[in-house]
């Protein structure tokens, strides 16, 4: 058995001499240490760069939005009366809007089990409730829009 294991090679070598062209294990730990601390600045830096960009972007968006509230208290300014009118159509289309909800909800609670069953009562529902709503939801929108804060002179 003795002269069976001389002919191959061993699967693991266990060199237990320290070899001259191996690093220490101090210095290979500080090229570690050294390439980890390299790699954590870039991140910083990086982060650094995405926090610039994000407050460009929330200054622009913000700018943006002060720029439209401005044009509409302009606008407010310029039409107390119509801001004044469009807060009470905004108020009464409110109303219509809960009134054709609750018709909306009745409609899908009585016909909730054919709407499952059958694409075509499903589309019928959506097609004769959905582009109402969809406008109606628009156009109290824009009334709310152009109606909120009015000027005190307008009350």
């Amino acid at each position: 058995m003795a002269n069976e294991s001389q002919g191959v090679s061993p699967v693991f070598r266990i060199d237990v001499g320290q070899n001259a062209s191996e690093t220490p294990i101090s210095t290979r730990q500080s090229e570690q240490h050294t390439e980890l601390t390299a790699l954590l600045q870039q991140l910083v830096i990086g982060q650094d760069r995405q926090n610039e960009l994000l407050e460009e972007v929330v200054e622009n968006i913000g700018a943006a939005q002060r720029q439209r509230a401005h044009e509409l208290n302009s606008w407010k300014d310029a039409n107390p009366v119509l801001a004044k009118r469009c807060r009470a159509a905004a108020e009464s289309l409110s109303k219509v809007q809960t009134e054709f909800l609750h018709n909306i909800t009745f409609e899908v609670n009585d016909s909730h089990e054919d709407m499952i069953d059958s694409d075509f009562v499903m589309n019928e529902f959506v097609d004769r409730y959905g582009p109402r709503l969809a406008h109606l939801n628009g156009v109290l929108q824009l009334l709310s829009q152009l109606s909120a804060n009015t000027p005190a002179n307008a009350r």
